[in-house]
């Protein structure tokens, strides 16, 4: 995707300005979840035969991190049938994600491993268990000790005070437009926000219709009239694409919901044989593709101190000191870019005048602003 195409609020359908980017180092690259998951799943049927064993609807619980004097993780493995309510807003005090799981815990069974990697997601398991048994180990101990542990594991949760609900809309752009760009437009009033991405080369984009979640199109079996309304107000070169099938398909279906900011402190690990990684350690909404690319981000540096130290151990503790400190500024500037209103400029836009213009009087000292 070598750049974007954007309507300014009130802009008719054929004022969208084009923007293609050369002056960056590494093309976007775009692939849905779903198929990298395919290809990942494939590689390993295909590559690691014997290797990696695959297995599906399990409950892991740790029941020490600290076994075997630090040197491996005891778990409870027990099989379970789960249907998750994946897409529930994600609230302080409150349980996460809604299930319905039925575990056979008679049959449940305990193993050990010398390296537990927990890349769960929003589900975070394994870490409210590290917060938990962290808490549990610094309870008891005495004052001097906990100054020499030093601050306990765990994780930060923000409220999310601009909390959208969304609804995806696959859609075709006619064959005048370039179908490799981002196309993007918003209401006036930030009612709206509609962003699509290419799903092949043929034209289909997956788009994204971001609402507040108490707007009446945010919600399931909406009106499709209003909704069609909707789009021939404020997205008129959207709503062409769009048949009447679709529209009502779009009014039907139920919101899905972003996921808050949160992130794991101040280490990735807990004990010698368990670290965390992905959304697990740090979630941020998925504006601007970072959630994925600091996963992947965390395998390569996992890769690398595993390779670059002589022990499980010492592979743990590397990995969680180069990469915790990053999680947290990612969450940070993050949602500091995702503030409504007037916390909004203090935190993003304002922020972002100063780093250009120092930047601009003396680039050898001051980096350019986030954005860019």
């Amino acid at each position: 995707v070598p750049g974007r195409m954007d309507w300014a609020p009130d802009a008719g359908p054929d004022e969208g300005v084009e923007r293609i980017f050369t002056d960056r180092p590494i093309m976007t690259q775009v692939l849905p979840r779903d198929k990298l998951v395919g290809v990942l799943h494939q590689h390993i049927l295909s590559n690691y035969q014997g290797k990696i064993e695959l297995l599906y609807q399990k409950e892991v619980t740790p029941l020490d991190f600290d076994y075997n004097d630090g040197s491996s993780v005891l778990l409870n493995v027990a099989d379970c049938q789960t249907e998750f309510l994946r897409d529930i807003p994600s609230n302080v005090g409150a349980q996460n994600l809604a299930s319905e799981s039925l575990c056979d815990v008679e049959t449940a069974e305990t193993i050990t491993t010398k390296l537990l990697i927990a890349a769960d997601g929003t589900a975070r398991t394994i870490a409210i268990e590290m917060e938990k048994a962290d808490k549990a180990k610094r309870d008891s101990m005495g004052f001097f000790e906990k100054i020499k542990y030093g601050p306990s594991f765990h994780i930060k949760r923000y409220v999310d005070d601009n909390q959208r609900v969304y609804k995806t809309i696959p859609m075709k752009v006619p064959s005048k437009w370039r179908n490799d760009l981002n196309f993007s437009a918003r209401s006036k009033d930030g009612r709206i926000l509609f962003d699509s991405l290419p799903a092949d080369a043929n034209g289909n984009q997956c788009a994204v219709l971001l609402l507040k979640k108490d707007d009446e199109m945010a919600q399931p079996n909406s009106d499709p009239r209003a909704l069609r309304k909707l789009f021939d107000d404020f997205l008129p070169q959207f709503s062409a694409l769009l048949d009447d099938d679709m529209i009502a398909t779009v009014a039907k279906k139920p919101p899905s919901f972003l996921p808050s900011f949160r992130y794991a402190a101040p280490r990735l690990n807990q004990g010698n044989s368990c670290v965390i990684l992905g959304d697990s350690a740090h979630t941020v909404k998925p504006y601007f593709g970072l959630g994925a690319n600091s996963a992947l981000q965390d395998v390569q540096v996992l890769k690398r101190s595993i390779a670059g130290t002589p022990s499980i151990k010492d592979a743990v503790h590397q990995f969680s000191k180069e990469r915790a400190a990053e999680s947290k500024a990612l969450v940070q500037i993050s949602r500091n870019l995702d503030r409504p209103g007037a916390l909004g400029l203090l935190t993003f836009v304002f922020p972002l005048i100063i780093d250009s213009i120092f930047n601009k009087m003396a680039p050898k000292i001051f980096s350019p602003n986030t954005i860019s």
